[in-house]
């Protein structure tokens, strides 16, 4: 009686190529490794090739991939991941020539996502990107049956009538979920302009997976935001209350971790969730300073945000996992990126400066003033409470009256309305009690 094996064992490919060199190929495969540790899945073997010319059906040359088979084999691999983008014909070759499962990176880190996902949201924005992704390779499942033909001349054979049923039913399905999502984010809508109207300033939490991100949010916040040594240990984003010294309130939100070649299905699925990085009034971008790699990190995640229009938030750089590095490394990193913090989320060290670096950050370039809005134009007030900061407030028969601190950019709206500058604020609500 045969026993079923219950780790998969996996064969990985680096690629290099004339726009990637060894070096780069060499830490993407390396990534591939942690990809596939993620997953629970077993490496019996790596190589790294280099890709002079590719070919439409195996990406590689007739006798290099069957020399890339045999090498799978030896190792008693059962599927072979490439850190390369396989085309549906080219995945479904490679099956036909190594009698293995074969995919590449991005169907991994959908994997991954899919075995993260907790709350419906994020499930549903994974089934989502599984879907997209399926769609095109589903033909490759059913090689067997589209060759059962059968019935009249001209008539679909079995196997395409399934492919055919199959291929309408995903295409359903892709449609439920947007409409599903789309609910979702109609709820995130209002509860965004419920925080507006709290007027409290929010900040995301950005960074390459595995940083620290959500060891930071717990740090700060004294959340309880799981979070452990691997890639992608949480999805869903999570928002805490980050209360300074002086009464402020800041709501902060950890993020879904970036990760070189993200998907773009996935980066296209978890736009809702990335949404809280591009209405942040700052980012907080956590960088590894343990990892060898961290400047590619920090251009991937740079990259994301450009991609998700949150490259013009105001942000923070935040070495992290400071306890970890060596000590030249981390100042010549503090050098190369003039302004940023260094801290540790595991030891506390750092904390303090970046808490007061955060403060700062939001309170830069604003001014404080008394506005006196008349009830008629409480859509100023609204404007005030959702890019700025209301210190105080108060309302009679006629306006809205509201202590304030507002960035430049929204000073000419408000121009009319001011009463008097900061320093007469308290004695003019004093004076309205």
């Amino acid at each position: 009686m045969s026993t079923l094996r219950e780790t998969e064992r996996v064969f990985l490919v680096g690629v290099a190529s004339e726009d990637l060199r060894k070096p780069e190929a060499r830490e993407l495969l390396d990534e591939l490794h942690g990809l596939a540790q993620t997953l629970g899945l077993e490496t019996v073997g790596e190589i790294l090739i280099q890709l002079r010319d590719t070919t439409p059906s195996l990406l590689v040359g007739t006798g290099k991939a069957e020399e890339l088979a045999e090498a799978a084999d030896q190792a008693g691999a059962d599927s072979i991941i490439f850190d390369h983008i396989l085309s549906p014909v080219q995945q479904r070759n490679w099956e036909k020539l190594s009698s293995k499962k074969v995919y590449d990176r991005a169907e991994l880190i959908i994997k991954i996502f899919a075995s993260r996902a907790l709350t419906k949201e994020a499930s549903l924005q994974v089934e989502l990107a599984q879907l997209q992704y399926t769609l095109p390779r589903l033909a490759h499942s059913y090689d067997d049956l589209m060759r059962q033909r059968g019935g009249r001349y001209g008539t679909k054979g079995s196997g395409e009538q399934k492919l055919e049923l199959d291929r309408r039913e995903i295409e359903r399905r892709i449609h439920e979920i947007k409409d599903e999502l789309e609910s979702v984010r109609k709820e995130r809508s209002v509860q965004k302009r419920r925080r507006e109207r709290a007027g409290v300033p929010r900040a995301a939490i950005v960074g390459y997976t595995n940083a620290g991100k959500s060891s930071l949010l717990n740090a700060l916040t004294a959340a309880s935001v799981h979070a452990e040594n691997t890639l992608f240990a949480t999805l869903d984003p999570t928002t805490r209350r980050l209360l300074f010294a002086q009464g402020q309130t800041l709501l902060l939100t950890d993020t879904v971790g970036f990760i070189r070649n993200l998907p773009h299905g996935l980066v296209e699925a978890f736009r809702s969730t990335l949404e809280e990085a591009s209405q942040a009034d700052l980012l907080i971008h956590v960088a590894d300073a343990s990892d060898v790699h961290v400047d590619a990190h920090i251009a991937t995640t740079l990259q994301v945000l450009c991609e998700i229009g949150a490259n013009d938030v105001p942000r923070i750089l935040v070495l992290n996992k400071i306890d970890l590095a060596e000590r030249d490394a981390a100042e010549a990193f503090l050098l190369r990126y003039p302004g940023s913090v260094a801290v540790s989320a595991k030891t506390g060290q750092g904390l303090d400066g970046l808490v007061e670096a955060i403060q700062e950050a939001l309170t830069r370039g604003m001014k404080t003033y008394v506005l006196r809005i008349p009830h008629a134009d409480y859509s100023i007030a609204s404007l005030v409470m959702r890019e700025g900061t209301v210190l105080e407030e108060h309302h009679d028969d006629e306006s809205t009256w509201l202590h304030c601190r507002i960035p430049g950019r929204i000073e000419k709206k408000v121009q009319p309305y001011i009463v008097d500058a900061a320093g007469m604020g308290a004695g003019i609500f004093s004076a309205k009690e």
